[in-house]
This record gives structure tokens, sequence and C-alpha cells, in this order.
């Protein structure tokens, strides 16, 4: 346990950062697998504008780095055109 008071900010501070960044990794998963899950070409693009969001989101905070967001997008858009 910290002693001081700015150390014992910071943990508070450390956990509520870690919720909200967890709760931001697993809006991307959860958009991710329902836009892979979508049974047509139609509704993938529906569901991959949820994806990007949560992508553009995440990013802007500082959870995941701008590239791994441009890359991980690039990665969902590449299989969502592969589909028929």
């Amino acid at each position: 346990m910290p002693n001081l008071q700015n150390a014992k900010k910071a943990l508070r501070q450390a956990k509520k950062r870690a919720l909200l960044n967890t709760a931001k990794k697993l809006a991307i998963k959860d958009s991710f697998k329902t836009t892979l899950k979508a049974a047509t070409k139609d509704e993938a693009l529906k569901a991959i504008r949820l994806a990007q969001k949560a992508l553009g989101k995440a990013a802007k905070h500082g959870t995941i780095k701008k590239n791994t967001a441009a890359r991980k997008l690039s990665r969902l858009m590449k299989k969502v055109n592969a589909l028929k």
C-alpha cells in the first residue's frame, strides 16, 4: 500500500485507467467478432463502422497506438473484402 498522498492518488488513477483501457480493448474485440461473423458482405460493412469507431477512440485516447489501429483496420477490411 502506498503511504504518500500522491502515491495513493497515482494508484487510484492507474486502476481507473486500467478499467477504461480494458473496456476499450473489449469493444474492439467484440466489434471485430461481429464483423467477421456477419452473414453477408453488406452486414459486415455495416458492422465494420463500429469497429472503425472503436479503433479510432482507442487510438485517440492512447489505449493503442495509431499505427496499430490502422494495421488492425486494414487487416479487417482485407478479410471483409474477401467475403462474397
